[in-house]
């Protein structure tokens, strides 16, 4: 038996607009041009009522709809992600110089932090939950890594990253790794979260160095999570806080409407 479900007519809604948008958001992150090439032949204005499960008659639909998917890139792009492909790496001759500053603020505007006073809250699905200072986590095992800084505003810039592979961090602490989401509070009022695969990936660090220096504070002082498979607003700077959760975190451009996965 075949079943048939009317919906009322789109009223005040430019549907082709939206499904152009509802493309965009799905394909910002895919690469490959076969999934686009399907994404771009299989999405339609039918398939986006179809996925949501409500008509798209008004702005309060199309926000609903739009936001699903988002939230449907976020799945797409966790099942592709891959936790040991490597970012590509570069040489020191290619970093970009100077490193642009980026941030929801001016650069009149950067965040101080003293390193005297600061340290990295730990809380949630850990089992060592004390706080770290920048002296403790400096003596920890560092790596070095030259990639690429991909922003969602379409520019990118080389840079070389000192740090902690967060990885060895998160089993330190104790950390449970089969949680979902890892969260971050920062100095500049700024937060996010990740998956933890990408958590784990070999590549993400707890940056605590730039360019063989201490890291500035226009780039982050006293540490930013670096994550070359990330877009750019997904990598937090002056972080003083992270936890491990089950509960989803949400994020500062994420509440906004930016995808969550946030893959580059």
């Amino acid at each position: 038996m075949s079943l048939f479900f009317k919906r009322p007519p789109l009223t005040g809604v430019d549907g082709d607009a939206v499904v152009r948008e509802a493309r965009a958001l799905i394909e910002r992150q895919l690469d490959a041009p076969s999934r686009r090439l399907f994404l771009r032949r299989s999405l339609t204005l039918g398939g986006l009522s179809m996925l949501t499960g409500c008509s798209i008659s008004d702005d309060s639909h199309v926000e609903a709809v739009l936001t699903k998917v988002s939230r449907f890139n976020d799945e797409v792009q966790g099942w592709l992600f891959s936790p040991t492909r490597l970012a590509p790496t570069y040489t020191a001759a290619e970093i970009t110089r100077p490193f642009p500053f980026n941030a929801y603020y001016g650069e009149d505007e950067i965040r101080e932090v003293d390193e005297a006073t600061y340290s990295l809250e730990v809380s949630g699905m850990v089992a060592d939950k004390r706080r770290w200072t920048l002296a403790e986590l400096r003596a920890l095992p560092q790596e070095d890594q030259i990639t690429r800084h991909i922003c969602v505003e379409g520019w990118s810039a080389i840079g070389k990253w000192g740090g902690v592979r967060f990885a060895d961090f998160l089993r330190h602490v104790g950390a449970d790794l089969s949680a979902k989401y890892v969260g971050f509070q920062c100095a500049d009022d700024y937060h996010t979260s990740i998956d933890m695969p990408t958590a784990l990936h070999p590549q993400t660090l707890l940056a605590l160095s730039y360019d063989d220096q201490p890291l500035p504070p226009k780039y982050g002082f006293p540490m930013k999570l670096r994550m070359p498979t990330k877009l750019g607003y997904k990598n937090p700077k002056h972080i003083q806080a992270m936890y491990v959760t089950n509960t989803y975190p949400g994020g500062y451009w994420e509440d906004q409407g930016y995808n969550w996965f946030g893959g580059s």
